[in-house]
């Protein structure tokens, strides 16, 4: 290992110092460059040849399927899939009870018979075929794309108003020729007179007998009958988008009003967030979702209704556009305040029309959430989606209640008639608790997942409440539940950490018999893998690789046999251009006893004699670790790597749930700090282990809940962390949102008589500001309504006060994701390690790069 502490650095020569700009970073840089030959580091040190070609945007081009989607196909167990490789596109259709798969096309004679019926060339590298959709088990339909305009007729107001008053032509539309194909003959025809398929609105909520669609509007419920749902499809089909919104809105339909007590923040609709007030306006009077959960019998209905009268309001501008500024304001719940979202769950009678309230508030400040009967759908179905029940009448509906702090859930059940209602199972716990969706049998049983005992597992409840029996056990953790065969008594399920041996989190599907006997691993090997399972749960495709492996996928069936190889996934272009396979590892946490498993990306041109800095890409979890099990060609840590660096992801104590409850929960009670000793400690075993890194140049980037942990990295431990890039950072949890942040830091339930509040206290990135040394750069999108700019802005307030300096940036007009500006914001963000960590700080006013992938038109 390499140490090159600061306090031996010489001075630099004039001579040098015209050639960079005089930063401390970048002198410290030459001048360890200039004693150490196999230094990576100084001017010029950075690869921006290598760094162009594998940026970010230019690796999806390499990289074709990677895993098998199979598309179930109504009416049996087959499935057909599309499946894209350095050849072209090629679709198959596979029967596993036969065994067999097959190409549905042959691509070379159907792109000439496309090519005679549009007039457009083909071949069969190059289909057209899109929006493939199964009408029966042998027939399927697609769509092509013509290279002419549609012909149409000119009619009346056929055009459109300009700016000065001229009227221009409506955009022509490009022709859509609609085909079907007979799979067994492979005949294909044309269809002259072709209606579209249903595209139902997204605020239709249509009962599963199809005889009721039940929307908001005004704040209030409404519905319309099937026959004046149909006129609204009529009018829909063969459009999307905005153009078929417009559509439906025109139709004239009788609407019968369901309630009427429904007011501004505190009706039946989902909330609009994402408007300006002005775009608020324009849509009040218009149709909306409800979240509607059906009986499956149609007789009733129920839904979550939240009253956010109370709750404050947040604002973000629209700065860019040609217009006026506008402002954007909606209702945000943030940790600790008094006036927080009040949850209540309402019943609704059709025959009756009449509605109830479920009689459940036991808990202050309590969520809930009507539990829902899992739905597999078809895909190319024209039925449209909806949840409903969990039960199978309409006089009990199940839902779960939680607790603010999330010590308490219950899953309840209501009688749909009075709203009375009773306890199924509860669940308590001194830290917060996660959930999975129960999944009910046919014969009223309940699988309940639960974290009770330390490690998540399935337990098997009457519907009594009574506990039949836990169905699994031991030290790992259930993912959640792939599938269920009644008739066989088999529940299929996903979990990690069982096997010996093998990197706890990756994923294996099991199953185990509903009497606890039998548990079975159903896809062996020390991969991570992934299943896609029939709705009979008889078949399964099972793909399966590590981050350093090509992925591949197979077919098996519901005892774990394997039926057929389908596919390997084609990286031949990936591996010319020059490609090389991350490198897992693992090292201890701080504590020295817990193992933690991270990914090294190494430039492409890595030489194992020379020195490189070393840079972390982090995300603190509780949810999830930024660390891939699964292939991922983690473009942008790849591309960060390209430059002459040497980029980890690494897990932490606290980091995620697919392990012990112990490790999930490690950082309750502490979310700024619990993760920065061991990313501290990773790097310094990594460097212990390595001759080519650089223990004194370590820099650490992360977005969202990662930018509040990279800035915190440079607060905690200033003489450890050099330089940081902190994105979208929650900075000040205790002005981000209540339920992330009361969640994994904790909330304290007060009560005191008949009164209860709630005590919230975190430590935030501002109030150690002062201890900043070292390079960092903050960055947020000014229309960011997730993690709100006052976090970043706060943070810097906080940096000047205490006289530091500091790089900040504002990504105009984006939201939480900087969206359309993506691809800049990569090379700012890689170019502040290059001049910070790389001492090459060549700069020009054009983002080169960025422009050769331009088409330059004039």
């Amino acid at each position: 290992m390499v140490r090159l502490p600061c306090a031996r650095i010489p001075m630099l020569a004039a001579a040098v110092l015209l050639l960079v700009s005089p930063t401390p970073g970048s002198s410290q840089v030459e001048s360890r460059a200039s004693d150490h030959p196999g230094y990576v580091g100084g001017p010029g040190s950075a690869n921006y040849l290598q760094a162009t070609r594998w940026a970010p945007y230019n690796i999806d081009a390499l990289v074709y399927t990677t895993t098998v989607d199979p598309q179930w196909i109504p009416g049996g167990e087959r499935f057909w899939y599309e499946w894209k490789t350095s050849a072209g596109t090629f679709y198959y259709i596979v029967d596993p009870v036969a065994g067999s798969r097959s190409q549905i096309f042959d691509n070379d004679r159907i792109a000439a018979e496309l090519t005679r019926i549009t007039r457009d060339p083909w071949d069969g590298q190059h289909l057209p075929i899109k929006d493939i959709r199964f009408i029966d088990s042998n027939t399927l339909r697609f769509d092509v794309t013509s290279s002419q305009d549609e012909e149409v007729e000119e009619v009346e107001g056929d055009t459109q108003e300009e700016e000065g008053g001229r009227r221009s032509r409506a955009k022509p539309k490009k022709k859509v020729h609609h085909f079907e194909y007979t799979v067994s003959t492979r005949a294909l025809r044309e269809l002259a007179d072709y209606e579209g398929p249903d595209n139902h609105p997204g605020w239709a909520s249509v009962s599963p007998d199809g005889n009721t669609v039940v929307f908001a509007r005004n704040h209030n419920l409404f519905m319309m009958s099937a026959a004046s749902y149909a006129q609204v499809l009529d009018a829909r089909r063969g459009k999307s988008g905005a153009e078929a919104d417009s559509a439906d809105m025109k139709v004239e339909v009788e609407e019968i009003q369901l309630t009427t007590d429904g007011v501004e923040n505190y009706g039946y609709a989902v909330g609009d967030r994402g408007d300006t007030d002005q775009e608020a306006a324009k849509k009040a009077g218009e149709r909306k979702r409800a979240p509607i959960v059906w009986a499956k019998d149609s007789r009733r209905f129920a839904m979550v209704r939240a009253d956010q009268r109370e709750v404050d309001d947040l604002w973000v501008i629209h700065n860019t556009g040609n217009g006026r500024m506008e402002l954007e304001t909606y209702k945000y719940d943030m940790p600790g305040e008094e006036n927080a979202t009040q949850n209540e769950i309402v019943i609704y009678d059709l025959g009756s029309r009449t509605q109830v309230t479920v009689q459940d508030d036991p808990w202050e400040d309590q969520s809930m959430s009507v539990a829902t009967d899992e739905v597999f759908r078809y895909d190319g179905s024209e039925e449209p989606r909806r949840s409903v029940w969990l039960s199978d009448g309409s006089d009990r509906m199940y839902f779960v209640r939680m607790s603010r702090d999330r010590h308490r859930i219950d899953l309840m059940v209501a009688d749909a008639a009075t709203g009375e209602v009773r306890a199924v199972v509860e669940e308590r716990m001194n830290t917060y608790q996660e959930t999975r969706p129960p999944r009910r049998l046919p014969n009223g049983d309940i699988v309940w997942w639960s974290e009770r005992d330390g490690y998540a597992h399935l337990y098997l409840y009457g519907a009594d409440g009574g506990l039949k029996r836990r169905l699994t056990e031991g030290p790992y953790s259930v993912q959640g539940i792939a599938g269920i065969d009644a008739t066989a008594g088999l529940v299929y399920f996903v979990a990690a950490g069982r096997e010996a041996g093998e990197d706890p989190y990756y994923q294996h599907l099991y199953r185990v018999g509903t009497n606890g006997a039998g548990l079975t691993l159903l896809t062996p090997g020390d991969f991570d893998h992934r299943v896609a399972m029939s709705e009979s749960a008889r078949f399964f495709v099972e793909s399966f690789s590590r981050v350093n492996t090509v992925p591949a996928s197979v077919l098996r069936d519901g005892q774990g046999r394997q039926i057929m190889e389908l596919e390997t996934a084609d990286f031949s272009q990936l591996l010319a251009a020059g490609w090389r396979m991350p490198e897992p590892f693992t090292v201890k946490a701080a504590d020295g006893v817990t193992d933690l498993y991270g990914v090294m990306y190494k430039p492409f041109d890595f030489d194992s004699t020379r020195v490189y800095p070393l840079v972390e890409y982090v995300y603190p979890g509780p949810q999830t670790e930024s660390v891939s099990k699964f292939f991922n060609t983690n473009r942008y840590e790849v591309g960060l790597a390209q430059f002459g660096m040497i980029v980890i992801t690494i897990g932490n104590r606290g980091g995620h749930p697919s392990r012990s409850k112990w490790y999930h929960n490690y950082g309750y009670g502490n979310l700024r700090d619990y993760g920065l000793a061991d990313k501290k400690a990773a790097a310094e075993q990594l460097a212990d282990r390595h001759d080519f890194i650089d223990i004194d140049r370590v820099g650490i980037y992360g977005h969202s809940g990662g930018g509040f942990m990279s800035t915190a990295a440079m607060l905690v431990y200033p003489d450890f962390f050099k330089v940081a890039v902190s994105s979208a950072g929650n900075h000040t949890n205790d002005v981000y949102n209540r339920w992330w942040s009361e969640t994994h830091h904790g909330v304290k339930e007060v009560i005191k008589g008949d009164s209860v509040t709630f005590d919230y206290e975190i430590a935030t990135n501002p109030q150690i500001a002062g201890n900043l040394k070292g390079h960092l750069l903050l960055t947020t999108g000014d229309e960011d309504n997730n993690v709100h700019p006052a976090n970043t802005i706060r943070m810097a307030e906080a940096l000047i006060k205490a006289n530091k300096r500091f790089d900040f940036f504002l990504f105009p007009g984006q939201r939480h994701g900087f969206g359309n500006m993506s691809d800049y914001w990569f090379w700012l963000r890689a170019e502040y390690f290059v001049k910070h960590l790389l001492g090459d700080d060549r700069w020009e006013v054009d983002i080169a790069p960025l422009n050769l992938e331009r088409e330059q038109s004039r």
